[in-house]
């Protein structure tokens, strides 16, 4: 897609108070949040935007901005990563804030009721959705999708465009033309229900009636109902919807309906069938809550700021980590690109978890094994390679890394040892540095002679190819 991609909707600012709670408030039956930090990051459009450019697409993001010190915050977070074109926004710049004690919310403060009302929007915002490849509308309630002339350039863009709705119970209907509506389990009740539909339970079977209500009744070709960690159900006119299912995913979910909806036109921009574009949002929803979901985004934010926003795959890993230090374990780590898994790799990973309690396995991202490999490689794509390592019996878990060395992430992970194959012997190791000063040690294990993914590629590709006789 050469045209950019153009999220449409309102931001809000999230912050998250995050600290540990051991103890009640001596003066009233509250918990105590103690050793706090403070992790900042654009909400609502703005964490969708963010995500839809991680895998480095160009992304517009057309809002509505405060002129407040949270407003010029969130503005100089997202021009980081995308251009943003913005109209005014009346009133306080919306802003949630949560306390959270490790994993579980303890408090959700809400303030800001600004609001996006009719008037001019200027060039850039006309510019912004008239060149749109793809559109996301990620409606928060907070006006920008009923404004009038954000309502008309939407309705006038080609049949081509593919448009995703991500709607909210208090926001508007999408314009016609929309190909994919996408609201939760709770959105489509309540959608339904304002739109007259008399539909009652939840379940496959009441979501299903609720999408394809919603789905004749507003003229859009696909509706895709999220079910948490059960995956998506998409109802497109079919006799039986179709059912997306969820890898499993432990962790803060907040965001991952964003996640999903920039997923889903992520992959229509890219040609895919709705079938194909659901599917590819669910696993990248799965993805973003394994690595820790928006809270990593936030990290990633307050380390650098300009991150690369894309979530390492396998949050399971730092549950790992956590589990086994807590029982005074040893976390070993290896890393490599692992592009098609052999013997060798087989001998070394079963080496490599006998020396501890767990084994995380870093894996080059496909970014990063072409700057090292070339541009053939990698035969097989990160995800894939990250499936076939945690099939693996010694595999805890696998975490895929975008940089030329896993350092930055070993900074993360702080393994008690990191293993490396001896053809690594009289090398400098880039990451060593990093290990040894968290106490790590660098280990590096025999091999097994004459396997390596370099060399089965070229024994595949010198054999003759086979031409087949007629008989």
């Amino acid at each position: 897609m050469s045209a950019p991609l153009v999220v449409v909707g309102d931001v809000l600012l999230d912050v998250d108070i995050v600290g540990t709670s051991s103890r009640l408030c001596p003066d009233a039956p509250v918990p105590v949040v103690e050793q706090a930090e403070e992790h900042a990051r654009p909400g609502g459009a703005g964490l969708a935007a963010l995500l839809a450019a991680a895998g480095g697409r160009e992304v517009v993001l057309v809002t509505a901005l405060a002129d407040d010190e949270p407003g010029r915050r969130l503005r100089a977070m997202l021009e980081r990563h995308m251009e943003v074109a913005a109209f005014h926004l009346h009133g306080g710049t919306p802003c949630k804030l949560r306390i959270r004690s490790g994993d579980q919310s303890v408090a959700r403060l809400d303030a800001g009721e600004g609001r996006a009302l009719d008037g001019p929007v200027g060039p850039r915002v006309t510019d912004a959705i008239a060149g749109a490849g793809a559109v996301l509308v990620s409606d928060y309630g907070r006006g920008v999708t009923r404004h009038r002339a954000v309502r008309s350039l939407l309705a006038a863009l080609p049949r081509g465009v593919p448009v995703v709705w991500d709607p909210h119970p208090r926001g508007e209907a999408p314009v016609p033309g929309t190909r994919l509506l996408t609201p939760n389990e709770e959105e489509a009740a309540r959608l339904a229900a304002a739109d007259g539909a008399d539909i009652t339970g939840f379940g496959l079977s009441a979501a299903g009636r609720r999408g394809r209500h919603l789905g004749r009744s507003w003229g859009i070709e696909g509706v895709a109902i999220t079910l948490g960690s059960e995956g998506a159900l998409l109802c497109d006119g079919s006799e039986a919807p179709f059912l997306a299912p969820a890898d499993p995913a432990r962790g803060d979910a907040c965001g991952a309906g964003d996640r999903f909806a920039a997923g889903t036109v992520e992959a229509l921009a890219d040609g895919a069938s709705l079938t194909g574009a659901v599917t590819a949002g669910v696993r990248r929803a799965s993805d973003y809550v394994r690595a820790g979901a928006a809270a990593a985004v936030a990290a990633q934010l307050a380390e650098s700021g300009t991150a690369r926003l894309v979530p390492e795959r396998g949050e399971d890993a730092w549950d790992v980590v956590e589990r086994t230090r807590r029982a005074g374990g040893t976390v070993v780590a290896t890393g490599g690109c692992f592009d098609l898994l052999h013997a060798g790799h087989v001998h070394m990973l079963q080496q490599a978890r006998r020396l501890g309690d767990c084994l995380i396995v870093c894996v080059n991202s496909d970014a990063s094994v072409r700057r090292r490999k070339g541009p053939t490689r990698p035969v097989t794509p990160a995800a894939d390679r990250v499936r076939v390592l945690e099939a693996l019996s010694d595999v805890d878990a696998a975490v895929v890394f975008d940089d030329d060395t896993p350092a930055p992430l070993l900074e993360r992970l702080r393994p008690d040892v990191w293993v490396k194959g001896a053809d690594y012997a009289g090398t400098i190791l880039p990451e060593a540095e990093t290990v040894r000063a968290h106490n790590g040690e660098v280990v590096l294990l025999p091999l097994l002679e004459g396997r390596s993914t370099t060399r089965l590629l070229s024994t595949t590709n010198a054999r003759p190819t086979s031409k087949g006789n007629a008989s």
